[in-house]
């Protein structure tokens, strides 16, 4: 009997358990706390700071344009020895892929037929198209049609697009996207770029057109004219304020100063071929973007009491030296060691909170002084070389009230150094514009030929060429996505640091 009563007690209470379970089984199981929405501006906002250049343009870019350099191999291998370094490469491209490109496929898919959220989805259109460029012009034929498409279509291994077809895309994308921009559109408030002013959003979209048109001058000089046409009649950018410029701070750090900061504090030097350039100009942005501990036999001796900022004190390392052979370059400077050098200032222009720098006026007007040279565009070649050397003086107090430069000082450079209607001239200062921004100083060196640099020297190099054209494709990806690499490889040439992109010709 007792035992039949303890049944029957416990069959009622599973079975209240049971039906209490069924009755509220959604509202136990749905976690309160955890977002099922994500706010398209955050996804926008994640993507524009994943757009911030990491380490990977100072191991290559940078060193190949011969701005910066170390002597050290191993991880940081690079240009500077114009070896195939695929752990370096992998850094832009795998920064730039999962960082911004999955946040803008992603966001791209949600917002695309939702009309308030029209102008976002522009602005989306724009970012998307300056990573793509950046990401064609370093490795060449890349995933774009199908990439970003992980988390829409399901789409892991996406296929690899020709060169010339995604310049062709990237410019419809661009100039659809400036043209449906909308001031009676829902406004984009909480946007860290442009703070929603659309205005200054068409001036940063036909001003990367521009760019994009100037890139293929010599692949294909009917749509480079046409592209440069239309952007100059929309309207590029005029003056500081509209630069496209991702800001840091001790919380948010600038990706390479917190590297130049960090384990890297002493490996990186001012390459004397760019120090020799501005000094030799009487440039004042030398003693705006360098230092030199003076004497310093150590690391540890870059202290503050070492340090001078005098344009007369500056010495560049030369290229084509590793930690055996820097000794001798050393030995014929009359240095202490090569901690002696020079570097971009790490308390000023490379400092943890300095702004990076995208899209700039400065880079913009030079680019309109040589369309205007070409006679693509109205208005004075010289008119616009001055005001592109202007703004970039200009803006390095931006960087660090430290690194100012007084206007007397500028208007005297501007006198001193009148255009001339040299192309060299132009793309030298073009070069000087684009210190901090590797990659578009390393395809427009590309594109160019200028600034006329020697070849680096190093021994054993992986190139037969003088400098590298191109940068490899990832290990990681050759390992997973190798098919589709295989079919970029027999259009563009081999997977090496020689073969070049379709509109380097």
């Amino acid at each position: 009997m007792i035992k039949n009563t303890v049944y029957f007690v416990f069959a009622v209470v599973f079975s209240l358990l049971n039906t209490a379970c069924e009755k509220d089984f959604e509202e136990i199981n749905t976690n309160d706390v955890d977002p099922t929405e994500v706010d398209p501006v955050f996804l926008f906002n994640n993507a524009v700071i994943g757009t911030s250049f990491a380490t990977g343009q100072l191991k290559y870019d940078a060193a190949i344009v011969q701005q910066l350099v170390t002597p050290n191999s191993g991880l940081l291998t690079g240009g500077n020895h114009n070896q195939d370094n695929r752990f370096a490469s992998a850094e832009v491209w795998d920064d730039y892929y999962e960082t911004v490109i999955k946040n803008t496929g992603d966001l791209m898919s949600r917002i695309q037929d939702d009309p308030q959220y029209s102008n976002l989805l522009q602005m989306t259109r724009i970012i998307q198209a300056f990573t793509f460029m950046v990401l064609t012009d370093s490795y060449g034929d890349i995933p774009y049609s199908e990439a970003g498409k992980g988390i829409s279509d399901q789409i892991v291994l996406p296929a690899y697009d020709p060169q010339q077809e995604i310049y062709s895309d990237l410019i419809k994308e661009v100039k659809e996207a400036v043209a449906a921009l909308d001031d009676n559109g829902n406004a984009v408030t909480g946007e860290i770029l442009y703070g929603g002013d659309l205005g200054k959003w068409r001036k940063m979209g036909n001003s990367l057109l521009l760019r994009l048109g100037i890139h293929i001058i010599n692949a294909d000089e009917t749509l480079a004219r046409q592209t440069v046409e239309d952007a100059f009649a929309g309207g590029v950018m005029t003056s500081n304020e509209d630069n496209y410029v991702i800001r840091h701070d001790s919380n948010f750090t600038n990706p390479i100063g917190n590297f130049l900061n960090g384990s890297e504090a002493n490996n990186f030097y001012l390459v004397d071929t760019f120090v020799d350039f501005l000094a030799n100009t009487d440039d004042p942005r030398l003693g705006s973007i360098a230092v030199r501990y003076v004497g310093a036999a150590s690391g540890t001796e870059q202290v503050p009491a070492n340090a001078s900022t005098d344009p007369a004190d500056q010495i560049g390392m030369p290229m084509g030296h590793d930690n055996s052979t820097i000794g001798q370059a050393v030995s014929a400077g009359g240095l202490a060691s090569f901690y002696d050098f020079s570097q971009a200032d790490r308390t000023r222009m490379v400092k943890i909170g300095a702004p990076m720098y995208l899209v700039t006026h400065a880079q913009t007007r030079l680019l309109l002084a040589e369309a205007a040279t070409y006679g693509w565009v109205s208005g004075d070649p010289a008119t616009y070389f001055e005001e592109g050397v202007r703004a970039h003086m200009e803006l390095m107090a931006e960087y660090d009230p430290g690194s100012a430069i007084p206007a007397a000082d500028i208007d005297q450079y501007i006198a001193d150094h009148p255009y001339g209607g040299s192309l060299e001239q132009l793309y030298d200062q073009y070069w000087v514009a684009c210190f901090l921004n590797g990659p578009e100083a390393y395809a427009n060196f590309r594109r160019t030929g200028y600034p006329d640099l020697a070849p680096n020297p190093y021994p054993g190099q992986d190139i037969t060429g003088e400098f590298i054209r191109r940068i490899t494709y990832p290990s990681a990806e050759l390992a997973v996505n190798g098919e589709h690499i295989s079919e970029a490889v027999s259009r563009m040439g081999p997977d090496n640091l020689d073969t070049r992109v379709w509109w380097d010709q």
